[in-house]
């Protein structure tokens, strides 16, 4: 007796746009659509506190955007969205994510919700859209594993020093501050 095989859809990033403005957060990969719900007021916080070192040291003084979130997208079949996403200054404010094509760092706080997709495939698929950096933020565990490849990290639990590209910049981020207050 053979097996009926189940045909996943396909989705483009111009599907995107008919979704539902619903709190969820729709991402696709290679076609594959990943919905996760929105996140949190934890997550959001810790975003913040991770971006706002950012934008003062990089954002204010007109060296670099940070977006929270932002898009990382390669037509049709992939469009994702870090909790955060730096890049140059030299794209207009105006420019839409499709012209944004350098992307510096890509953060992800991980959820319950989201934390396979993360790990697994979402990061991989940052570093073979170009993405130079790629952090992977970890409430639970107050830690961040820093990706400089696909193939080589490590973990902070205290300071995260970032070298910015291209500039003559390091950006200090204190995770005792970041994490303060949670359990």
């Amino acid at each position: 007796m053979a097996m009926a095989q189940l045909e996943v859809p396909r989705y483009t990033v111009d599907d995107l746009e008919q979704f539902p403005d619903d709190g969820n957060r729709y991402e696709l990969l290679d076609g594959m659509l990943l919905v996760s719900p929105g996140p949190g007021q934890s997550h959001q916080l810790v975003a913040t506190l991770i971006a706002a070192p950012m934008i003062n040291a990089l954002m204010l003084p007109g060296h670099a955007k940070v977006g929270l979130p932002g898009i990382v997208t390669q037509p049709p079949g992939t469009q994702l969205q870090p909790d955060i996403l730096v890049y140059p200054s030299r794209f207009a404010a105006d420019a839409t994510w499709l012209e944004v094509d350098e992307h510096w760092l890509a953060v992800e706080i991980l959820s319950r919700s989201t934390r396979v997709y993360d790990r697994e495939f979402k990061r991989q698929a940052y570093f073979a859209l170009g993405v130079q950096q790629v952090w992977l933020v970890d409430i639970r565990d107050r830690s961040v594993e820093v990706w400089h490849s696909p193939t080589t990290s490590r973990v902070v639990r205290d300071v995260i020093r970032w070298s910015v590209p291209t500039l003559d910049t390091i950006v200090s981020i204190d995770l005792a501050h970041v994490f303060a207050g949670f359990r």
